[in-house]
């Protein structure tokens, strides 16, 4: 067996950090996960404690792939070879661990889920579809719409704990356990609103830089606010004040079934890296 598998943060960090570190855009979800489950604590993201695992082939000192659970969400894989894949899917057999579905990019989720399949059976639902971008030369909107970007403050804590509401429903993610994660954004200075005569109108997160790089998320309007222009304000807002501060990099994801959403980001620099897919598992009713 070439997965070893932990429920300790420190124990993954030690074995799996230097491979994700070393390309942090291309593990950038797993990188932001683990370091918010850190700050804000193991029950960030759901009651049931997290999973973590590294995967080396047959004996060998790297780290190859690696992936981190956090219950009930789907696993967040690193791109791996096949025949990790299906060794992924066996060791989460063995375990008896009743896994949701994947979170990777297109080839590393496809193969996971081809190999869930033959070691549990069941069917795969595609939930999502998302395109990684990077952000090339900034290009803000004009004309900007009426109003000006500022950091969120405690002040507004009740309007973000309920746009993180919203955002995490339309998305189809659980809601916020909590306040914690907005204490934390609006604590570091990585939330930006975008406001049209004292009302905030539109917001923008981004993650901690983690080794040269951060990602924008989430990005919010009210529906009713929608098509004004303030998501690509805020947007460039935020992306500036990132790279101001000490983003070297940085990147979006977006839905691919939204195309309006996709050509606002490309309009603002942004420029594809790879596509991502949320696959959902559905085991046949006999299996355990």
């Amino acid at each position: 067996m070439t997965w070893t598998t932990t429920q300790d943060l420190d124990a993954f960090e030690a074995s799996a950090g230097a491979f994700l570190r070393a390309r942090p855009a291309e593990h950038t979800v797993l990188l932001s996960v683990t370091a918010s489950l850190r700050a804000i604590g193991a029950d960030a993201y759901g009651a049931g404690a997290p999973w973590f695992g590294w995967w080396r082939r047959g004996g060998a000192e790297t780290v190859g792939a690696a992936f981190v659970w956090t219950p009930p969400r789907t696993v967040l894989l690193s791109p791996m070879p096949q025949e990790a894949a299906a060794e992924w899917a066996d060791e989460m057999s063995r375990r008896r661990l009743a896994v949701p579905g994947v979170n990777a990019g297109r080839a590393a989720a496809e193969a996971a889920a081809a190999a869930w399949q033959r070691s549990q059976g069941g069917t795969v639902r595609t939930a999502e579809r998302a395109r990684l971008y990077r952000l090339g030369a900034l290009i803000p909107p004009a004309p900007a719409p009426p109003g000006a970007a500022r950091l969120a403050t405690t002040t507004d804590r009740d309007l973000l704990i309920d746009w993180f509401t919203a955002f995490a429903a339309e998305v189809g993610d659980p809601p916020p356990r909590d306040a914690r994660a907005v204490d934390d954004r609006i604590a570091h200075g990585r939330c930006t609103l975008w406001e049209v005569d004292g009302h905030p109108v539109a917001m923008a997160g981004v993650t901690r830089t983690l080794f040269g790089t951060a990602r924008v998320a989430p990005v919010y309007t009210p529906p009713d606010l929608r098509g004004r222009g303030y998501a690509g304000a805020v947007t460039a807002a935020v992306s500036r004040a990132a790279q101001a501060a000490d983003a070297a990099e940085l990147l979006l994801f977006a839905d691919l079934d939204n195309p309006t959403s996709n050509a606002l980001y490309q309009r603002l620099g942004y420029r594809p890296v790879e596509d991502h897919l949320v696959l959902e598992f559905d085991p046949e009713p006999d299996r355990p």
